[in-house]
């Protein structure tokens, strides 16, 4: 069984993956139709899943577009307006915990992999978040580092300044020559 499911996961690369994860309201997320195709089962079957089981999908796990969002996915995604043979209602998008419960509902082999996927992906990307701000903070000690580096030697080259104009004066009150 572990052997079908990870070659099962190895036909979804994970790059396709996380181009289909979006930033909405402050939540990493995938679309319902994206969700659908990865499993490779009908939006409307996807959805219709969902209700029958939507005690299992929390609004953290689960949320639907307001107009605004949908319509700009339009223009992100291509996707067709409705009355045009487009959808009727807004999209849901699917948080990483209900992606994970996906995978009680849709209950098949390819639901198994894809999941283990898609998991694997979003950890991946909190990873990747984690060793940016890591970078970030470093790059903030280096530059904090820089301008106290850079106050010191102002202030060398304000102290030689003025040991030359002492230098410079102390000459001129005792002329060279004959």
């Amino acid at each position: 069984m572990r052997k079908e499911t990870e070659k099962n996961s190895e036909l979804l690369p994970m790059e396709i993956v996380e181009r289909q994860i979006l930033l909405i309201r402050g939540h990493k997320v995938m679309l319902d139709s994206h969700l659908a195709e990865l499993y490779q089962v009908t939006t409307g079957n996807l959805n219709l899943a969902v209700r029958r089981n939507k005690e299992r999908f929390p609004e953290d796990f689960m949320f639907q577009l307001t107009k605004a969002e949908a319509d700009s996915l339009i223009l992100q995604f291509a996707r067709s307006k409705s009355g045009r043979g487009g959808r009727r209602k807004s999209p849901y998008v699917f948080t990483e915990q209900g992606v994970a419960m996906l995978s009680t509902v849709l209950n098949s082999k390819r639901a198994i992999a894809v999941n283990i996927t898609i998991i694997r992906v979003f950890v991946r990307l909190r990873e990747m978040l984690a060793s940016h701000a890591l970078l970030l903070r470093r790059l903030d000690e280096l530059e904090r580092e820089q301008k106290e580096q850079g106050l010191q030697i102002g202030a060398i080259f304000d102290a030689i300044r003025k040991l030359t104009l002492s230098d410079n004066e102390e000459v001129s009150k005792h002329p060279m020559g004959f």
